[in-house]
């Protein structure tokens, strides 16, 4: 077992609209206290890999990273990575101490990293790390109406989950649910099977909650496509096919770049 976790996000319980804000905070400081926390509430003394969840904008990036740096010296870490982090910003974060990983969002409708981040970390020798490669759960083809989610999906809140920008996406899965078909798979695992051919360097996490979604999941490592049709899928899923941001403007606030 390889165990992840990260730091980075804090809460503001006085936030607005009487729900807590979201912060992020990358102080050596924060750092070091946010990983013992988590060294204690799971009961471990070492974490393989620990990542700062995203960068903050009011602290340099050599500053939390080699916050980072000094968990890998005293053991309590044993690799460290950034999240959604510009190309630029992992260059000077790997000058400071050497990253293994960068987790960003990446599946067939999210492809935003392919004109620089991904280049840079492949410079670099950095693994990606591609979260929501089913695109949030909608490439697994459940999410045809906003009605399929739950009154307090945030989900709902997405542009690309607008009843207009949905339908239109909608017909792009039918797609890949029929190409899908003709390898005995189901979409989420064709989905996932793109992600996992773009490279060994290249290590998807699809979240779920059912255990046998994990071995839906796992299955999709032996799908083989060919050369045509993974070009076929990145056409078909091109950005300007894609309907919606991916996030709203707060979310991409969030976002280094």
């Amino acid at each position: 077992m390889v165990l992840a976790s990260k730091c980075g996000f804090v809460h503001d319980e006085l936030g607005s609209a009487g729900r807590p804000d979201r912060l992020v905070n990358g102080r050596p400081e924060y750092i070091r206290q946010a990983c013992d926390g988590s060294l204690a509430r799971l009961g471990v003394d070492h974490i393989d890999l620990y990542y700062l969840h995203r960068v903050d904008p009011e602290v340099p990036i050599e500053e939390s990273v080699g916050a980072l740096g000094e968990l890998v010296a005293a053991g309590k870490v044993g690799h460290v990575g950034l999240s959604e982090a510009a190309a630029a910003t992992i260059r000077r974060a790997h000058a400071e101490h050497p990253l293994t990983a960068v987790q960003s969002e990446y599946s067939l409708w999210t492809r935003a990293i392919e004109a620089e981040v991904l280049p840079a970390l492949r410079a670099l020798g950095i693994g990606l790390v591609p979260f929501s490669p089913l695109g949030r759960g909608f490439l697994t083809g459940a999410i045809a109406t906003p009605r399929d989610l739950a009154e307090d999906d945030w989900r709902r809140g997405l542009p690309r989950f607008d009843a207009d920008n949905l339908a239109h996406n909608r017909t792009l899965v039918r797609r890949l649910e029929a190409m899908a078909a003709e390898h005995d798979a189901t979409a989420a695992q064709l989905a996932l099977a793109w992600v996992l051919a773009q490279g060994e360097d290249v290590v998807p996490i699809p979240g779920t909650t059912r255990p046998e979604r994990v071995v839906e999941n796992a299955r999709a490592a032996a799908i083989e496509l060919s050369p045509e049709e993974l070009e076929h899928l990145a056409d078909l899923f091109a950005p300007g096919a894609v309907a919606g941001e991916r996030l709203h403007e707060s979310g991409m606030g969030l976002v280094d770049g």
